[in-house]
C-alpha cells in the first residue's frame, strides 16, 4: 500500500468513487508551555478541532474563513507539515499519518503546496534553476542533466515564464511572476494534489486573475486535484466546486459553489456572504448586512457548545450553549453545522441582539489563571 501510494502515476483516472483525500476528525492542537527550569503544559490551542472532509480528484475544494479560524493550520496538518494530534488523513486509500520516514517522504511526491507570499517562500540566494530542480533530486529525478533540462523548460513555459527565467533569481521578478515560480515548484514533481495557501492574497487584482486562470488551466491539462485556502469569497467563487465555511477550528457548513452562494444556511456563513459587496446599486442599498457582534473567541478556551453562539444573532437559549452541533446533511450535498438550520431558513427563528461576551483577559493567552472580567468589543 505504501509503494502505492509513491508511485501511482500522474494524472491517473479514479477506478472508484472513493475520494482523492479524505479528512476524519483531523485534529491539530499546539500545547501551551509554562516554566522557567522545567516546562509544564499548562493549556492547548485548538487550531483545528475535529475537521472532516474528503476531495474527489480533480476537484477543487475551497476553504473559506477569518484569520484564525484554523485553515491554514489545516492545510498544513493535511501535508503533515504539522503533524496532527488526532484523527485519520487517507489518501488514495492510504492513511498518511502511519506512514514514516522513506515511505512518507516519497508520498509527498504526489502533495504539494503554493505558499502565499512569493517572497518569503523562495530562497534568494538560489537562482530559479536550484529551487526547480531541488525537489528532483530529493526525489531521484534528477539524474540526466538534459532531461532535468527538457523538464524545468516544459513546467516554466506552463506556468508562463521563458527558458531564460531558470538563470535568475526571485528578486528580479514581480510579485506574480514570484507566484508562477513557486506554482512551477509545486508542479515540477507531478503531484495529483495541490495544497494553495491563500496564493493570490498578496497580489494585485489584475495579476489574482491571471494566476485564478492559470491554476484552472494546469487542472484542465494534468487533472490536479486543489485544496484552495482563502479568506476572499469572490475569488473561492470562481474556481472551487465545493466550499467549507471555516470558524474557529471547526467546519460549519460545507456545499457546493453554487448551493452555497444562492442559498447559505448557517448564520456565520450569511454573516460572511453579507459582506460580499454586489455591483448592483440598487441591490447593493437594500440587501440586509449581518454585523457581528464581539471579536472572534480565542482558541486556547472556546466557547462551549456551538463555537458560534457567543456572536450569532439566531442562537437559542437551549443546546446552542451546551451542545456542540454534528456537521449534518440538510439537502444532497449540503451540510451544517447548526442546531436549527432548518428553522433560521424558513423564519420560524428571527434574529435578536447579541450581547457582548464577557471574557478574561487571560484567556486570550494561558487558561486556567484568574483575573477581572472584560467585555469583548
Amino acid at each position: 500500500m505504501t509503494e502505492s501510494i509513491a508511485e501511482a502515476p500522474q494524472a491517473q483516472e479514479s477506478k472508484t468513487q472513493a475520494p482523492l483525500i479524505e479528512l476524519r476528525d483531523l485534529k491539530v492542537h499546539f500545547p501551551i508551555k509554562s516554566g522557567l527550569l522545567v516546562d509544564r503544559t499548562v493549556g492547548y490551542v485548538y487550531a483545528v478541532d475535529g475537521v472532516s472532509l474528503s476531495i474527489q480528484a480533480g476537484e477543487t475544494y475551497g476553504l473559506v474563513g477569518e484569520s484564525g479560524c484554523g485553515k491554514s493550520t489545516l492545510g498544513r496538518g493535511l501535508l503533515r507539515l504539522v503533524e496532527p494530534t488526532d484523527g485519520e488523513i487517507i489518501f488514495d486509500g492510504t492513511d498518511v499519518r502511519a506512514l514514516k520516514g522513506e515511505a512518507m517522504r516519497r508520498a509527498r511526491r504526489r502533495m504539494q503546496m503554493i505558499f502565499q507570499d512569493p517572497l518569503s517562500s523562495l530562497d534568494p540566494r538560489q537562482s530559479v534553476q536550484s529551487l526547480l530542480v531541488e525537489g528532483l533530486k530529493a526525489h531521484g529525478l534528477a539524474g540526466d542533466k538534459a532531461d532535468t533540462l527538457r523538464r524545468l523548460r516544459e513546467t516554466l513555459d506552463a506556468v508562463g515564464l521563458p527558458a531564460s527565467a531558470l538563470r535568475k533569481y526571485p528578486h528580479e521578478f514581480s510579485g506574480g511572476q514570484r507566484q508562477r515560480i513557486g506554482i512551477a515548484r509545486a508542479l515540477v514533481l507531478g503531484p495529483d494534489l495541490i495544497v494553495a495557501d491563500e496564493p493570490v492574497s498578496a497580489l494585485d487584482v489584475s495579476i489574482q486573475a491571471q494566476v485564478i486562470n492559470l491554476l484552472e488551466d494546469l487542472q484542465a491539462e494534468r487533472g490536479l486535484t486543489y485544496l484552495i485556502i482563502a479568506h476572499d469569497l469572490a475569488v473561492v467563487r470562481h474556481i472551487a466546486d465545493t466550499v467549507g465555511v471555516m470558524y474557529l477550528g471547526g467546519l460549519v457548513e460545507e456545499a457546493s459553489s453554487d448551493d452555497l452562494y444562492r442559498e447559505p444556511m448557517h448564520p456565520y456563513t450569511k454573516a460572511l456572504m453579507s459582506a460580499v459587496p454586489v455591483p448592483d446599486p440598487v441591490v447593493e442599498d437594500r440587501r440586509e448586512r449581518i454585523l457581528l457582534a464581539g471579536d472572534l473567541p480565542s482558541p486556547t478556551n472556546p466557547p462551549s457548545g456551538c463555537r458560534f453562539h457567543t456572536r450569532c444573532p439566531w442562537a437559542q437559549p437551549t443546546r446552542c450553549r451546551d451542545e456542540r452541533p454534528a456537521l449534518r446533511e440538510t439537502s444532497t450535498g449540503h451540510r451544517v453545522a447548526c442546531h436549527f438550520a432548518e428553522d433560521i431558513a424558513a423564519g420560524r427563528i428571527g434574529m435578536h441582539d447579541v450581547e457582548p461576551e464577557l471574557i478574561r483577559p487571560t484567556d486570550l493567552a494561558t487558561p486556567g489563571e484568574t483575573g477581572d472580567l472584560i467585555p469583548t468589543v
